[in-house]
């Protein structure tokens, strides 16, 4: 699956088959549940779920947690970034 394939799917109501937790859980988030998303990634112990896991308290509002998942994921904190480009930089990582 590419990027656009992964887009493709946000005009389905159901979580396509295969996808890794990761990008289930940006894909729960585009689909605007947080909780989901936020539910896959942290019963999660690795650096990809950890940035996933920053990318979705940032969004959130919550810095300050943000800025520890991004530590534990050894990824920088994107200030000034915009968020959709973020959670595009991440999907294209992790397909």
């Amino acid at each position: 699956m590419n990027f656009a394939e992964f887009q493709s799917t946000f005009d389905h109501d159901q979580l396509p088959n295969g996808l890794s937790p990761y990008l289930a859980a940006l894909w729960h988030e585009a689909h605007g549940d947080w909780d989901a998303a936020h539910k896959i990634v942290q019963e999660i112990d690795t650096a990809e779920a950890a940035w996933v896991h920053a990318y979705l308290h940032r969004k959130e509002g919550d810095v300050g947690n943000a800025r520890y998942w991004y530590r534990t994921a050894n990824q920088p904190f994107p200030a000034g970034q915009p968020l959709g480009a973020e959670w595009a930089a991440l999907v294209r990582q992790l397909l």
